[in-house]
């Protein structure tokens, strides 16, 4: 899958009826740290695909398994004779957000790609793949010319003002856009990535289909790069602050792995200068990811990409507890806490990279981490990135998961809109903007259960009030739950799991 020469290499024995990787000075003692505390991660991955159809936008498939919800915005783009239909809710509201979804898109498609066996062998890859593809043919159908591509579908001021379910929602579906006067350069690059990394996972599934997706990558790409402007302007919500830098390196190393064309990877390394050293990895700051993507090739052979290297293993440092370097800190129950505020975001990517790296330096037979005086092993940088997703599935001071439906405690009041609203099944009379109060003010459990949804975490002292009003804490988004598929994914199987693919040059 993608483009270039890639290859494995393994190198796992098995002593006393454990894994242990010696090649990488794996001991006993490292190796006891990824027994602790394990869960069902194929149970827990399916529920957190399965969030993904709670929000759909749109005319659902024949095939939708989440029963509580129905067909919903079924005249979008109509203002502007333009058919917008499809996507995804972003998080708890009813408005499409055209920059976030596309970045959810993309990890996704991630995921897909790097542990397509594992996810296989639980059965979610089908549902994974059809999820991935709902979210992209939104975005080509948002890109309508060359020099436009739809961002926002939905007046978000007025949808928060109002708590009605998206099937009874008559807020005004304003519409959004980028163009060559109006630039949002984040947000095409993105939506470049998201379709570069699909039209991979499809490859081998439906060719057409995947060099459709590859068509419009390359069109957003060029847009994106040629109208150079911040989305920040043009944006109302999720306005970029990070500049768009690390999306045009992102989307290139994307096209580069989608097609193997030198001229991305020439793009690449005539501006890697670009390339920062950062302690996050979120929807607005792609840097970890493409320094994550891109340290595989230099790895592999492209010694032209030594900066994405030395910046991803910056990014580690930053991270692992008892690193010298570290500037994340943790709660005291041990889970990253960069800002209180959807923390569990920054959680579940950070968990996402460190999981990547860790494999890929296994493949390759490296080592680890030097950070300063302090040195990690793959197994401890895995073993760390587990112990955040074990946090969020349950092993944590509240003893509850903060993923809805999965274990026996999990929040009750999710701040959602359509699950906190009783299903257009079962009540079939309009509920509309100032009604739905009286259940967003209820002391009574959401009547809909949004199975695989996060919630947006704890505080800083491990607290978690279970309180709808609580957006910060309560509200799910859809990019938290694509990062959390990809480090749920890399967990299945242990630390014997089926291998990925490794980059050469």
């Amino acid at each position: 899958m993608g483009g270039g020469n890639w290859g494995v290499m393994t190198m796992v024995f098995v002593v006393l009826g454990c894994v242990c990787a010696c090649a990488y000075g794996v001991s006993l003692q490292e190796e006891s740290l990824l027994q602790s505390a394990s869960f069902d991660y194929g149970e827990a991955l399916g529920k957190a695909i399965l969030f993904f159809e709670g929000q759909r936008s749109g005319k659902l498939p024949t095939e939708q398994r989440v029963g509580w919800r129905g067909d919903s915005a079924l005249n979008d783009g109509k203002l502007e004779n333009v058919n917008l239909t499809g996507g995804f809710y972003d998080a708890g509201d009813n408005v499409k957000f055209g920059f976030p979804m596309a970045f959810t898109i993309t990890l996704l498609s991630w995921a897909a790609l790097d542990y397509e066996g594992e996810i296989s062998s639980v059965n979610h890859l089908e549902h994974l793949r059809s999820t991935i593809s709902w979210g992209a043919d939104f975005l080509v159908r948002a890109h309508t010319s060359p020099t436009t591509l739809y961002t926002q579908i939905g007046d978000g001021n007025s949808d928060h003002r109002c708590w009605e379910r998206p099937e009874d929602m008559d807020t005004p579906r304003t519409l959004y856009k980028i163009t060559p006067k109006s630039p949002g350069t984040e947000a095409a690059a993105e939506a470049a990535s998201a379709l570069s990394a699909a039209s991979a996972v499809f490859k081998r599934v439906d060719i057409n289909y995947s060099r459709e997706l590859l068509k419009t990558a390359r069109s957003l790409f060029e847009f994106a790069d040629k109208y150079r402007g911040s989305y920040q302007a043009s944006c109302p919500f999720y306005c970029s602050y990070s500049g768009y830098q690390d999306e045009l390196l992102w989307a290139a190393a994307w096209l580069h792995r989608a097609t193997g064309d030198d001229k991305y990877m020439n793009y690449i390394v005539s501006n890697q200068g670009w390339s920062q050293k950062v302690t996050e990895f979120s929807w607005d700051n792609k840097f970890a990811g493409v320094q994550a993507l891109l340290a595989k090739q230099y790895i592999g052979g492209n010694k032209n990409l030594r900066k994405f290297k030395g910046d991803v293993e910056s990014f580690v440092c930053a991270l692992m507890p008892g690193s010298s370097s570290v500037q994340v800190k943790t709660t005291p129950g041990g889970l990253l806490f960069t800002r209180d505020g959807s923390n569990l975001q920054y959680v579940t990517t950070a968990s996402m990279v460190l999981l990547s790296y860790a494999k890929l330096l296994e493949l390759a037979q490296v080592d680890g981490v030097q950070c300063g005086s302090d040195h990690f092993t793959a197994t401890q940088i895995r073993a760390f990135a587990k112990s955040q997703v074990d946090y969020i599935l349950g092993d944590n001071p509240m003893k509850m998961s903060y993923m809805i439906g999965f274990g026996p405690k999990f929040p009750q009041q999710l701040h959602h809109r359509g699950a906190s609203v009783p299903s257009i099944r079962n009540h079939r009379a309009k509920i509309g903007c100032n009604a739905g109060y009286s259940y967003y003010n209820s002391p009574s459990p959401n009547p809909n259960v949004h199975n695989g949804a996060l919630v947006g975490g704890p505080d800083f002292d491990d607290g978690f009030r279970d309180q709808r009003s609580d957006y910060s804490h309560s509200e799910p988004s859809t990019y938290m739950n694509a990062a959390f598929v990809g480090s749920l994914a890399a967990l299945l199987g242990g630390n014997e799991a089926a291998v990925g693919e490794f980059v050469t040059s």
